[in-house]
């Protein structure tokens, strides 16, 4: 009877820990940066980074991660793809000043991609 208890107690954890995993990684996804640009007040060099978002779909906090560590921070708003995207994606708008910000990140799989307030 204790066995049985001890199973379903470490089932019902297993089942919670995988929950976990599954809804952050929904929250968030990996892109790489071919140019320098802003996101939020923040000038991002090229290279791989993560975004991680929380809040509703037209208000979301969006934070730009590399090697673990967050580098920006922006508000924008989830928009809705008519198919999944076939690849990760990054949309650059040029700034007055030809520098650029980033826009819009699309995920690979995905059919939802963000879009960045322009800040």
């Amino acid at each position: 009877m204790q066995s049985l208890k001890y199973l379903s107690s470490l089932t019902a954890v297993a089942l919670i820990l995988c929950a976990a995993a599954f809804s952050k990684d929904s929250n968030s996804g990996s892109f790489d940066l071919p140019d320098s640009a802003t996101v939020g007040s923040t000038v991002l060099q090229p290279g791989h980074y993560k975004a991680e978002w929380t809040g509703s779909e037209n208000a979301v906090t969006i934070s730009i991660l590399q090697n673990g560590k967050k580098v920006a921070t922006t508000q924008g708003s989830i928009k809705q793809l008519p198919s999944k995207s076939s690849a990760d994606a990054v949309t650059l708008a040029t700034q007055q000043d030809n520098s650029k910000r980033v826009e819009e990140i699309d995920f690979n799989h995905r059919t939802q991609a963000l879009v960045l307030s322009g800040m």
